[in-house]
This record gives C-alpha cells, structure tokens and sequence, in this order.
C-alpha cells in the first residue's frame, strides 16, 4: 500500500519576521487567514499530525480534522539560543554561529545539532507507522531534515534548503522506501496523483 505523506511547515510566527531562533510562540493572527485559505487545498487525508510547538498546532487547530501530536515532529532544539535574534547570535558568538553552520554534528548552543535532528526525523519516517494519505505540520528545519534523509542528500545541504511559513513537501513510501514529489502547479488540489 502507498503512503503518501504531506509535511506543511506552520504559519508565519513574530520570530521568523524577526530573524530570531523560535521561543515557543504562536502564529502571527495576521497570517492565520493564510491557513484558512490553504486549508481547502489540501488533500483528504487519513489524519492529521501536528508537532508539539505552539506555532504548529495553532496551524493544525485551522486545517481540517482533528491534530494528533507526534513528538517526533518537534522543531530543532537551539538550546541558549532560543528566543534571540540571529542578529543578537552574531554580535555575541560568531563564531559558535560559523561552527554550527559549517559542522552538522556541532551544537554550539547546547541543543541539537542538525545531525541529531536528521537521524531523528529520518528515524521516523523509516519506522513510524504511516499508512494512508497523512498531513504532518512540523517547522522548517524537520522538512529540510526530512528531504535530506528522502534523498540521502549529504547533511551540508541542509542550509540550501529555503522552507518559507506554509510550504508544503509531499513525499510517498511504496513500501520500500520514500521518495520526494514534486507538487503541480496546474490548478489541481496540492498531492493530486
């Protein structure tokens, strides 16, 4: 059986317009239309899964169904960074800023690297029971996590992938492994085969 998975990365949130690393906040109301609109575009699915952050399931709570949260959807832990600036980061510490942008095993703020963040969501996808059509609304850094593992992309590409609020991965498991789909573009609901 084919499973098709969507990963929707939450609505717009005060941090991400301010250039800051996530402090636990929910979305921006502005935005929140954003979700209502996307909402009718999506696929049926089976269920609906929603990280654990505030920010995810606020988006989920406007989607359709009933979210789940999976803990294993949770954004990258930034430890001491968490809540700051990038621009605070900088000023402060560039060079633990440099190091962890250039090493995938560094976590320099004391949290998780994005080694860490990829072995995790990689193990997900290769031992969660995922069946069906599922939506999974997670944060950026999963879905990059998540397209590295699909491609066995080398962990230095995770910085060039750009995930904007709302983007939407689709990716589908034969049964023997996961592949990345590419989304039309072409007036159809978003994931129609």
């Amino acid at each position: 059986m084919t499973a098709r998975l969507w990963m929707l990365a939450h609505a717009m949130t005060p941090a991400i317009r301010r250039a800051a690393f996530p402090d636990g906040e929910g979305i921006d109301p502005a935005d929140a239309e954003d979700v209502v609109r996307l909402a009718p575009l999506l696929p049926a699915a089976r269920s609906l899964l929603t990280a654990p952050e505030r920010a995810a399931r606020e988006t989920a709570a406007l989607l359709q169904g009933d979210p789940r949260i999976d803990t294993a959807l949770a954004d990258l832990d930034v430890g001491r960074w968490r809540g700051r600036s990038l621009e605070q980061v900088v000023a402060d510490d560039p060079e633990a800023l440099a190091a962890w942008r250039a090493d995938p095993s560094a976590a320099p703020h004391g949290g998780e690297s994005i080694a860490q963040l990829t072995s995790r969501v990689g193990q997900w996808l290769t031992s969660a029971p995922i069946e069906g059509r599922i939506i999974a609304v997670t944060h950026p850094a999963v879905m990059r996590a998540a397209l590295l593992h699909v491609l066995q992309a080398p962990l230095s590409s995770f910085w060039a992938v750009d995930v904007p609020p709302l983007s939407l991965m689709a990716f589908t498991h034969d049964g023997r492994r996961w592949a990345f789909r590419a989304l039309a573009n072409d007036g159809r609901a978003l994931g129609s085969p």
